[in-house]
């Protein structure tokens, strides 16, 4: 079986209308070469029927990873998904974004030793996000302005993640306040760096995990390559049920620990510091655990 260059990790939760789209999306990719890794969070089983109805129709190989719902836990289903991927190198994504023809191609182009990308979303309302069909994501008038203002969408100086290419989203790449921070719905980086941190801190769930794991590869110093102009995906509307300030705090309290103590390696991720085994196995940094005891 042939290697992909990119494994795309998406992850969702009890959303197959939007997963069926975001499915869609990646079989209008001008880039080939990768296989989708669904990262699924205990979703029912209307999901998993979802993926498997769709698997003949697709042009790539999709890996479903599963686990029981425990509530929020979507950084343990990102890990688990991690394990699966057979690319060096790892983009994530949501399955509420849908990703424009180039968006693959765009990560891949910008890979770079030493470095994560960084990109962001355009979101759209509700009534347009339930109005985009299949034949609007193969044709790409999902991403289309006027197919879009003819739907109801207003203009905004956002309207330029749509619309930029070349050199317009070179400059506004380099001249936006936005920090280039790991962002869970558009980033990607090296599964080695991923791994030298050991994933993502299960002990976080919903605000600032995703960052906090940009946080850990900056301070392994891996630095963080601004592409939000150029790596387009529409996010979908939807609820947050989940979203908690309880949970918020928290992370944020960790984040800061982060930061203040430059840590690189969690004890919470993907392997237990303890299974020296395991970590030889998937060829973690032995070293990085021992620096962290």
């Amino acid at each position: 079986m042939k290697i992909p260059n990119i494994s795309v990790i998406i992850s969702t939760y009890n959303a197959e209308d939007w997963l069926e789209k975001v499915l869609w999306s990646y079989n209008a990719q001008s880039f080939a070469a990768f296989e989708v890794i669904i990262a699924d969070d205990g979703s029912r089983e209307a999901t998993r029927k979802l993926i498997e109805s769709m698997r003949p129709y697709l042009d790539f190989d999709i890996v479903h990873v599963w686990h029981e719902d425990h509530g929020f836990q979507k950084s343990k289903i990102l890990n688990k998904a991690l394990l699966e991927c057979k690319s060096d190198y790892i983009l994530m994504s949501d399955g509420d974004c849908i990703a424009r023809a180039d968006f693959v191609e765009t990560h891949f182009c910008n890979r770079e030793k030493g470095y994560f990308l960084s990109g962001g979303y355009y979101k759209l309302p509700m009534s347009i996000s339930k109005l985009i069909t299949r034949k609007d994501i193969i044709d790409q008038n999902c991403f289309d302005l006027n197919w879009l203002k003819s739907k109801g969408l207003k203009s905004s100086f956002k309207n330029n993640k749509l619309n930029s290419k070349g050199l317009k989203s070179k400059l506004l790449n380099f001249i936006t306040p936005t920090n280039a921070s790991w962002n869970g719905h558009n980033s990607s980086g090296w599964k080695s760096d991923i791994y030298h941190v050991n994933g993502l801190d299960v002990t976080m769930q919903y605000g600032g995990q995703d960052r906090e794991l940009g946080e850990r590869l900056m301070n392994l110093g891996i630095k963080s390559k601004q592409i939000r102009y150029s790596a387009v995906c529409l996010h979908l509307d939807h609820d947050r049920g989940y979203k908690n300030e309880a949970s918020i705090e928290k992370n944020r309290a960790i984040r800061h620990h982060t930061k203040k103590t430059k840590k690189i390696w969690t004890d919470n991720g993907i392997v237990d510091t303890n299974d020296i085994d395991k970590i030889t196995k998937l060829h973690f940094p032995k070293k990085t655990v021992e620096l962290q005891d």
